[in-house]
């Protein structure tokens, strides 16, 4: 396996972790509107402390940043004309469906077709990548 499809492997788990885990820390914090302290400091701490203690939020929270991590690391094999399209554009298309799983709001007809536009430029991206002759 070469370098770059290691990378794109990487960075399509990096996209997976993201997008999954970010309507799930949504869903984790809800309920943090109805903290209420006297002070913006005192609110400040007892949000943290909401959050902190609270496994809903800070499992999906801590998958979030192990993606962060191996972006991280993916990043150094990875051409950055590479990375940023597959990650973050991926991670859109998952965050998406995975809201709609946990029964958000459908989306209209243009979204559907925005996704399968972003699923057909990053394939077109790795593609370029992958298959070019050096």
């Amino acid at each position: 396996m070469t370098e770059n499809t290691e990378s794109v492997i990487y960075l399509v788990l990096v996209a997976f972790l993201w997008g999954v885990t970010n309507p799930l820390i949504k869903k984790g914090a809800s309920g943090l509107e109805n903290i209420k302290a006297k002070t913006s400091c005192g609110q400040f701490f007892k949000e943290l402390y909401f959050l902190f203690t609270n496994a809903k939020y800070m499992t999906p929270f801590l998958f979030n940043q192990i993606g962060s991590l191996l972006y991280y690391l993916a990043l150094q094999g990875a051409d950055i004309s590479l990375a940023v399209p597959v990650s973050n554009s991926l991670t859109f298309v998952i965050t998406a469906v995975t809201g709609w799983i946990l029964g958000e709001k459908r989306a209209e007809r243009n979204t559907y077709i925005g996704m399968i536009l972003i699923l057909m430029g990053t394939t077109l991206c790795c593609w370029d990548k992958l298959y070019t002759l050096e």
